[in-house]
């Protein structure tokens, strides 16, 4: 009879807030990315590009967005970036809080 190994099962991916610094699964944070097209959010998490995580909260994007984002991308912040990541975060504040 043959013996069967039971499936061993992968943990989740693990990503650190950029913001707050506390890790998380990477599926329950938000992806920004610094790729061909610049600085962008990207909810689905395949974008190709030098990524950094953050919280739905917006105490972290405000931490983020103070420098460590910056340093996460390697890359400046440009004003219209800058404003492009306040926007997705109050609006998704807005969707997300009812």
């Amino acid at each position: 009879m043959p013996v069967i190994k039971p499936q061993s099962l992968r943990p989740a991916p693990q990503r650190t807030c950029v913001g707050c610094r506390k890790t998380q699964g990477k599926r329950s944070l938000i992806r920004v990315v610094r790729g061909p097209d610049g600085i962008q959010v990207d909810p689905g998490g395949k974008l190709p590009g030098r990524g950094a995580y953050l919280h739905d909260q917006r105490s972290c994007w405000e931490k983020a967005l103070k420098g460590s984002l910056a340093r996460a991308l390697r890359a400046e912040l440009d004003d219209a970036a800058r404003a492009a990541m306040i926007n997705f975060m109050m609006r998704y504040q807005d969707e997300h809080n009812g």
